[in-house]
């Protein structure tokens, strides 16, 4: 199992249906601390509310990380598992079609389409 997965299932597994994003993959407290958490709600323009203050005690550090090792001894390499997490958020799908069906810019949408294409090469299809 790649370390991205790893890491959203310890998170799902210790909190489920968390919702969260990150530049970098958190290999360190301190990248850790750094995650964007969604807080469940929105804004007056529709867009979901992010903090950078973690609002849930069930995902520390020090749980998610001994979540990722016994998760890393118990389970062993699922292609298509990682295939279906590595691709983008579905949140990162909505805003971008919305954002070319509304607003008429596809820049967004053009740069999910680059993301959701490398997925498609990267993990192929047996």
């Amino acid at each position: 199992m790649d370390n991205r997965l790893k890491f959203v299932k310890a998170c799902a597994n210790l909190k489920p249906e968390t919702q969260f994003q990150y530049l970098e993959l958190p290999t360190t407290e301190e990248i850790f601390n750094k995650i964007e958490w969604f807080t469940g709600a929105s804004n007056e323009d529709g867009h979901p509310i992010k903090t950078l203050v973690n609002p849930h005690p069930e995902l520390t550090w020090a749980k998610v990380t001994a979540e990722m090792d016994r998760l890393e001894v118990l389970e062993g390499t699922s292609a298509p598992a990682e295939r279906a997490a590595a691709y983008p958020p579905l949140s990162e799908f909505a805003e971008a079609y919305t954002v070319l069906e509304i607003g008429g810019d596809s820049t967004k949408w053009d740069a999910y389409i680059v993301k959701y294409n490398k997925v498609k090469t990267d993990y192929p299809k047996s």
